[in-house]
């Protein structure tokens, strides 16, 4: 695994080296002293980069392969490039970022198409939700996909849904009975303090950048304040969405960061080794642990049969076979996961 991360680490630092590289060939005193008079040989060699080096790097880097991903990232190497290569020596190849542009309009039109599908669906999927016992963290998104077509972005809006409706919706709403995993950590004041930096931040460069750049700056103001909203949705999501049980599964969830269903059949045992708890957790160990400014640790691990599916931000979906939880009701959880355990072993 270490051979695997430090061969995906020198992907990126020759992308890095190679975006630098002609970052500052063109925008910068020493970059501009060594281009020749006739530039196109330079700038087509430039555009190969953009368009073909820098696009197999990232994908090297991710290790994900397939025609779509590379034509976005090789339309987005030619809208790069025409910000990064002066237009005057762009000018013989402007076609070429002009294409770029094309096809990410091109993938915005067909990505709003499936996002209107969503809408199409959007009574059906909140009758859904009203009719469900769970948690609307868990029932909107099952809503989505037993009615939406299967597509990342319709995913990405369902997150930003959640975000909308965490942030201003659910403030008259009151708290469900049940464990949680909160209140007994810093979970709260962290947020709070990555609010009030983010602010002063945006207050502190907002201004400066606005002189340099005026696209920078708004587009920085509009990544801070959904940040803002997304801390404040987050709190809300934790808050009103403590750990909700059924007779046959347990529904855990940190904000919208992660959440995952798990079914008592499915947990082979619940270590609780003190020792064992304050180690370092596995690579196939997912935690339900709020954050805290300590050192927290968990309460216990649940070790599953088979991998359980966890659900992060944006749709992203992966197994883990372990799952670790701090709760501010240890006791408590111990006896339901027995109690649960005990009533579907025979299932």
């Amino acid at each position: 695994m270490m051979v695997l991360k430090k061969k995906q680490n020198i992907w990126m630092a020759f992308l890095v080296v190679v975006l630098v590289s002609n970052y500052s060939l063109y925008n910068t005193g020493l970059g501009m002293s060594i281009l020749p008079t006739e530039t196109a040989g330079v700038v087509f060699g430039s555009l190969l980069d953009f368009i073909i080096v820098i696009p197999v790097l990232f994908m090297l880097y991710k290790r994900k392969f397939s025609i779509k991903y590379a034509i976005v990232l090789a339309a987005t190497g030619c809208i790069a490039a025409r910000f990064i290569i002066p237009m005057d020596h762009l000018q013989p190849y402007v076609a070429v970022t002009w294409a770029g542009f094309a096809i990410e309009g091109v993938l915005i039109v067909t990505e709003l198409l499936f996002v209107t599908t969503l809408v199409y669906y959007l009574p059906k999927i909140i009758a859904d939700v009203r009719a469900s016992s769970l948690p609307d963290i868990f029932s909107f998104p099952q809503a989505v996909e037993k009615h939406a077509p299967k597509y990342r972005i319709i995913q990405m809006l369902c997150t930003d849904l959640l975000v909308l409706y965490y942030g201003f919706a659910s403030w008259k709403r009151k708290e469900r009975a049940g464990l949680t995993l909160h209140k007994n950590s810093s979970y709260i004041a962290f947020q709070m303090m990555m609010i009030h930096a983010i602010v002063i931040e945006t207050i502190g460069i907002h201004w400066w950048l606005h002189e340099k750049s005026m696209l920078l700056s708004i587009l920085l103001l509009i990544i801070n304040i959904y940040s803002v909203l997304f801390f404040i949705a987050d709190m809300q999501a934790i808050r009103l969405n403590p750990i909700y049980a059924t007779s046959d599964s347990l529904y855990l969830s940190l904000g919208l960061m992660k959440r995952t269903t798990i079914r008592f059949d499915a947990i082979e045992k619940v270590e609780e080794n003190p020792e064992l708890l304050k180690e370092k957790l596995s690579k196939d160990t997912i935690d339900f642990i709020a954050r805290d400014f300590g050192e927290a640790y968990p309460h216990m691990i649940l070790q599953m049969k088979e991998p359980v599916e966890v659900t992060f931000m944006l749709g992203l979906k992966k197994r883990y076979n372990k799952v670790a939880i701090k709760v501010d009701q240890a006791q408590e959880l111990r006896d339901l996961l027995r109690r649960g355990m005990e009533e579907n072993k025979g299932e």
